[in-house]
């Protein structure tokens, strides 16, 4: 918005050609969700508080979670407006990828609002029924899937997946793309979900994650550094760096509420959407198979309870003390922070693995 009704009183006023650059609408947005995080966090968390929208804490989990009970949830909210708010001022408006990643947001953000209303409020301890859930996901996900299949971000590349590490090496998956790039949508929307466990978990390796894929974002769409760096050039994409800034910014400011010990929790109205447009951005910006390794901490939380459920199921015995896997660490000893802090720094490590790509090819 900034951009549409600003940069063009350059002309008149040209401090506000500044507009026109990404890197300083980047830090706009930044800190305009970071802003907005702290005005409204303590009213939120206040109304929350008031009508007892808090969360149910499993007795079969963790004995120190028990002391979580009655912590307020549904903060995800907080992180949604914020990081909405400020792309409609920051991005430009123009750009299919910034509408696309706004229309998912929201449908997923309400998708995981409708689940927690059930729980939290209407008390109904199954919440919104598994497989609507997970059809909700889908029907997105295809939906994405189908419209960047029909409109690529670059059509010399349109059903071709890189791999990373590799110079030049692609898998062509002709129309079987569409059912690829939705596996990745709703596999990292789930991802987010499973690890939203632990006080300031998912949050802090969603900033990791969403600063990494900024970076890849802005790279893609600068067609010099793409030719330079011989990734795929994305025309557009540079506006996802403006909204994973404002993702950046949004998490930032929820995690001062969320970290140990953490005065709200996101739920699903926070997890369901932040992992989906991580997927998106990845697959808009044709790093797809590279998300795995920017988002490992997620893959590594899903794969845990995947193997556990089958192990289970087939041996009759578990492979972890309790999945996902940050479970385990705890009854192994580890205290709650400590399994926080080191699964960031393992996402850090992920991060700096995952841009080494742009080299090491």
């Amino acid at each position: 918005m900034f951009y549409h009704f600003l940069y063009p009183l350059s002309n008149y006023f040209s401090p506000f050609n500044l507009f026109q650059y990404i890197t300083f609408r980047v830090g706009g947005a930044i800190l305009t969700s970071l802003l907005i995080c702290f005005i409204f966090g303590p009213p939120l968390l206040k109304f929350l508080k008031q009508f007892k929208i808090s969360q149910t804490i499993r007795t079969d989990g963790p004995p120190t979670h028990l002391s979580k009970h009655g912590t307020p949830t549904m903060g995800g909210l907080l992180i949604l407006v914020s990081m909405v708010i400020s792309t409609l001022l920051w991005a430009r408006l123009d750009n299919r990828f910034i509408v696309v990643v706004l229309i998912s947001t929201l449908w997923l953000g309400l998708l995981g609002f409708w689940d927690d209303y059930l729980k939290l409020i209407k008390k109904d301890p199954k919440g919104l029924d598994s497989q609507v859930k997970f059809l909700g996901q889908l029907v997105l996900a295809l939906g994405v899937s189908i419209y960047i299949w029909l409109y690529p971000s670059n059509h010399q590349y349109a059903s071709l997946v890189n791999i990373p590490y590799l110079k030049l090496t692609f898998i062509d998956l002709y129309s079987g793309y569409i059912l690829f790039s939705a596996l990745i949508i709703v596999g990292s929307s789930n991802g987010v979900n499973l690890t939203d466990g632990l006080d300031g978990l998912a949050i802090g390796n969603l900033i990791i994650a969403a600063f990494t894929l900024g970076a890849l974002a802005y790279f893609a769409g600068h067609m010099k550094i793409a030719q330079y760096l011989k990734i795929i050039p994305v025309a557009g994409a540079g506006e996802l760096t403006v909204f994973l800034a404002s993702l950046t910014g949004a998490g930032l400011g929820f995690l001062w509420f969320n970290s140990f010990p953490a005065q709200m929790f996101m739920g699903d109205t926070g997890s369901l959407f932040l992992g989906g447009v991580l997927g998106m951005t990845a697959i808009f910006i044709k790093q797809e198979l590279i998300l795995v390794v920017v988002g490992g901490v997620f893959v590594m939380e899903a794969l845990s309870v995947i193997l556990q459920v089958y192990s289970f199921r087939h041996r009759k015995k578990r492979i972890f003390k309790m999945a996902p896997i940050h479970h385990h660490f705890e009854l192994s000893g580890w205290a709650e922070p400590k399994v926080t802090v080191r699964f960031w720094i393992i996402g850090i490590m992920l991060a700096l693995l995952a841009l080494s790509s742009l080299k090491v090819r």
